[in-house]
């Protein structure tokens, strides 16, 4: 399911702004901005569809019903894409105002727009967890074949996404873009098909929950208690030892004390009457409280990735916009320019299955970490090759312009005499780094996330990708506007844009060190084997 929904997805997203520049009348700047607010609400819903497979749907029946979703909405840009009456008279000179899209026709794209954004956000949310959930992280066989299957989820993403910009981009440019649409139509409804032919043999999530609303009661229990004092001793707080209730019991930590009022079970403050039986949003479990410090604890690293997506967003835009000045053509066949993002998928395609047979092992036998390195480790690295891959695209930018410059072709619509495989470096770089980055925070946010919160923690990952785009967008106007214009015209000869690469590199290097910060401050969940099927209270003798 995944390799197929990810062909759809990646296989529009690498050729939107084409679309929407060329069929939809619509300037540059605002088709990437337009493309990055797309990329960035498909992941930030990713956060709705985390909860919503933690609380109120399976893990399966979260992927089928957003499936369908994201089938409606490529199904309605299909439609759109296929009648020249849904769209705007198409633009032939660019030195002329073009008609833009009327309010219907902008209404049928921006509707199709986002239901393929939210539909892929229930997707991308719930479908790793219920691989996930295919393993026994306790067992110690299953616990490596659960690290090894982030890997695997990640190489059918890529082998999905390598069709997508090949095959699927090379229908939209020579078929149509009604071809193009059609073809992720059909697509994403044999993915929604072939998962259910799987749901025989799945091991299905058990409800437990919204771990929004436990957030939430924490929370409050804490500022009602927030006189009380706080014990020394774990066992004179509040928690519940029942396999039934939670699979999991967390031990305390240091970090947040102040939380740990909330399982303080205190009678002279209460009564007697409300001390046998306090109200949840009075008293809270410490694996309740863990919970939420875990929360807490994860948002710096989030934040602190955020800023590599911000950098991919740029790969997927005016990168694209580069590929299109350049000579597409090796070995006689012309590469459309949306198919230049198969350098980096490729590579990750080879490079994916020699870290998982070769460099795990190995760094396995070193460490004893079943998974090799650890995972904040394995995001590190990632940030490394995204400072370095930035750097690169500013050094090919100047080098595309130079080339410009020097045939007289600064305003000129033709291709330049440059291969647009100069700019697969950048490309191959990043690609190493997004698969040591997403991989490293899919696997983080699953292990760190609690038993009942794994599907919001997971989200996570995606939610650093959503902020990434959106960011993307404002760092793009203020940019424009600090600078006096390096991205503000359409025309990329006369643009600054090596200097904005150059910028993005030097601002990605600062956030790797906040990240080293955040990384090192981080304390790794401790989970408590549980000894007891009853129900165990500590706490109420004490006080």
């Amino acid at each position: 399911m995944e390799g197929l929904e990810n062909m759809a997805f990646i296989a529009s997203a690498v050729s939107l702004v084409t679309y929407l520049m060329g069929y939809m009348n619509i300037g540059l700047t605002k088709s990437v901005n337009t493309v990055t607010n797309f990329m960035g609400t498909s992941f930030i819903l990713a956060l709705l569809g985390g909860v919503i497979a933690d609380t109120f749907l399976t893990r399966f029946t979260t992927c089928v019903l957003f499936g369908f979703l994201e089938f409606l909405g490529y199904a309605l840009l299909t439609v759109q894409a296929h009648f020249d009456q849904l769209r705007p008279t198409p633009c032939t000179d660019i030195s002329k105002q073009c008609e833009a899209a009327n309010t219907g026709q902008a209404a049928i794209l921006y509707t199709g727009l986002y239901l393929i954004a939210l539909g892929t956000s229930g997707v991308k949310a719930a479908l790793p967890l219920l691989g996930a959930d295919q393993f026994d992280s306790k067992d110690p066989k299953e616990a490596v074949q659960l690290s090894s299957f982030f890997n695997w989820f990640m190489f059918s993403l890529t082998g999905g996404s390598i069709v997508g910009v090949t095959f699927v981009v090379w229908i939209s440019s020579k078929k149509g873009w009604d071809w193009g649409f059609g073809v992720c139509t059909v697509a994403v409804l044999f993915a929604i098909v072939l998962v259910c032919i799987g749901k025989p043999f799945y091991r299905d999530n058990a409800l437990k929950g919204s771990p929004i609303i436990r957030i939430l009661r924490v929370l409050a229990a804490s500022i009602r208690n927030r006189y009380l004092p706080i014990p020394r001793k774990e066992d004179e707080l509040y928690e519940v030892y029942d396999k039934g209730t939670q699979n999991e019991n967390l031990q305390r930590t240091n970090q947040f004390r102040f939380l740990d009022r909330a399982a303080v079970h205190d009678m002279t403050t209460w009564g007697a009457s409300a001390a046998m039986t306090p109200g949840p949003w009075r008293l809270s479990t410490v694996t309740q409280v863990e919970e939420t410090k875990i929360l807490l604890r994860m948002l710096p690293i989030v934040l602190s990735t955020v800023f590599i997506n911000t950098c991919l967003a740029q790969l997927q835009t005016f990168s694209i916009q580069q590929s299109m000045t350049l000579d597409t053509r090796i070995f006689g066949f012309e590469i459309p320019a949306s198919s230049l993002p198969v350098i980096p998928l490729g590579f990750n395609l080879i490079f994916i299955p020699i870290y998982e047979r070769i460099f795990v092992p190995l760094a396995r036998r070193i460490t004893g970490i079943p998974t090799g390195i650890r995972h904040l480790q394995r995001i590190g690295v990632g940030l490394v090759l995204s400072t370095i891959s930035m750097a690169i695209s500013g050094v090919m930018e100047s080098k595309r312009k130079s080339v410009a410059v020097k045939h007289n072709m600064v305003d000129s619509n033709e291709p330049l005499p440059m291969s647009v495989f100069w700019l697969g470096f950048q490309f191959a770089v990043f690609g190493l780094s997004d698969m040591f980055t997403l991989v490293g925070l899919l696997e983080f946010y699953h292990a760190e996330g609690s038993a009942g919160m794994k599907g919001t923690s997971t989200a996570l990952s995606w939610f650093s990708l959503a902020f990434g785009y959106f960011i993307s967008s404002v760092v793009v106007e203020v940019v424009n506007k600090a600078s006096g214009g390096w991205l503000a015209s359409n025309n990329l000869n006369r643009d600054q844009l090596n200097y904005f690469y150059w910028l993005l590199s030097g601002l990605s290097a600062v956030n790797f060190v906040i990240y080293l910060v955040c990384a090192s401050w981080y304390k790794y969940k401790n989970v408590e084997e549980m000894k007891q099927e009853e129900i165990s209270i500590h706490g109420s003798a004490a006080n």
